[in-house]
């Protein structure tokens, strides 16, 4: 009986916990592919495009983790529909690797449909990059 009473507690701990969490609808990572590690370090800046004047207006910006990673883009519990801007603020992260690099940032548009998540990812070199949708 103590342990099924201890069990339900648990539960209902757990439920509240991630009732309480809050979720992202964007995230995104730097993978330097150069070393074959992750970009930490790295300013992020997030921007919507306003349909009517066609001119970006600032969202958030952030830096990337000790994984290359930020989580926390634009609040699930909010309506994000729109065209965004990525921008990797990359000169500043090759300059702190003595590494001449061609590319002083990387803008990334595209467009968020839904309520799903989205994972914009970059993969990144001194003299190339490439994105892709991940998940």
């Amino acid at each position: 009986m103590k342990k099924m009473i201890l069990g339900m507690l648990f539960g209902m701990i757990l439920n509240i916990a991630y009732g309480q969490a809050q979720t992202y609808q964007l995230s995104s990572h730097i993978l330097d592919v150069s070393s074959g590690m992750p970009a930490s370090g790295v300013t992020v800046q997030l921007e919507k495009l306003n349909e009517k004047t066609k001119t970006w207006a600032f969202v958030d910006k952030k830096v990337t983790d000790q994984q290359g990673r930020i989580k926390e883009f634009l609040d699930q519990r909010q309506q994000n529909k729109g065209v965004y801007k990525l921008t990797f603020f990359v000169k500043e992260y090759f300059s702190s690797k003595n590494t001449e690099s061609f590319y002083p940032f990387i803008e990334v548009v595209f467009q968020i449909q839904d309520d799903k998540h989205y994972h914009v990812p970059i993969t990144l070199s001194a003299y190339g990059y490439s994105t892709y949708r991940g998940n």
